[in-house]
């Protein structure tokens, strides 16, 4: 672990080396306020913009930030592929980079920077870290009451078809330790938006890693449109579905086999 104790380092005490990936599809309003937000907030991390080759500049802007401020870097995508395979991106280079732990935030606003330093904590004896909105102290503003009970109802068909014990298994701000990340087989995750936190939060149970939720405040974006479509949700829930099934037969396989050679052993 390599913590820097200057003002411009970039190690959080009990963390270590964090990267705050920040990936951005036409948000040129507002990753300059967000990454300023961030490091009013976390002096000590530094940022990744991971950017899909935006229409609006957002690249440029980001090159700009990159080239004023060493805790910013940018890293070039040559064309929208999704906010899932934005995120695998920067994580391998924070692995590549020797990053202890990775953020996951968006770049819109709905992540108040102001509480990562809460997430941060909570990782110095967790594995994996889920701002939640749903959890007892978190909520959501400006919200219209369709979106809640969206939100709200897809993790509850999420929690109960996966056995998963989270209240917020679709939120995406998060810290995730290096190390835990390497067990996840990134490589084979294809998921995007909703369900590709579902999934990482799945095989994050799966795996045994120690999750906590700490609660947060969600606010609609300011600025920009909204990325979410009925298209994104329909994709989490029908892959919920598959993951469940495909679970309670491999389960069901499992105990076969283990009854099988109970009964091989058996005089």
């Amino acid at each position: 672990m390599n913590e820097s104790t200057d003002g411009h380092g970039d190690g959080y005490p009990g963390v270590g080396r964090v990267l705050v990936v920040v990936p951005t599809y036409n948000e040129a309003d507002n990753v300059g306020v967000i990454v300023d937000r961030v490091h009013r907030a976390a002096p000590r991390v530094r940022v990744l913009i991971v950017d899909d080759n935006s229409p609006d500049g957002t690249g440029a802007v980001a090159d700009r930030m990159a080239a004023a401020d060493s805790r910013v870097h940018v890293l070039h995508r040559p064309g929208k592929q999704g906010l899932g395979a934005a995120y695998v991106a920067g994580f391998g280079w924070a692995a590549e980079h020797g990053y202890d732990a990775v953020v996951e935030m968006d770049a819109d606003g709905s992540h108040a920077p102001e509480e990562l330093p809460r997430l941060l904590d909570a990782a110095r004896d967790a594995d994996v870290v889920i701002g939640s909105r749903w959890t007892t102290g978190g909520q959501v503003v400006d919200w219209p009451w369709h979106r809640q009970l969206l939100s709200r109802g897809g993790n509850l068909y999420t929690r109960l078809a996966l056995g998963m014990p989270l209240s917020d298994a679709t939120g995406g701000f998060r810290v995730y330790r290096v190390p835990a990340l390497a067990r996840l087989d990134l490589d084979s995750v294809a998921s995007q938006g909703y369900s590709f936190q579902v999934e990482l939060a799945w095989r994050a149970h799966r795996a045994g890693l120690r999750t906590v939720e700490v609660p947060i405040t969600f606010a609609e974006r300011e600025r920009g449109t909204s990325k979410m479509s009925p298209v994104i949700v329909g994709e989490a829930l029908w892959r919920v579905t598959l993951w469940s099934v495909t679970d309670r037969r491999t389960v069901s396989g499992r105990s076969a086999e283990i009854r099988g050679d109970q009964r091989l052993r058996w005089p």
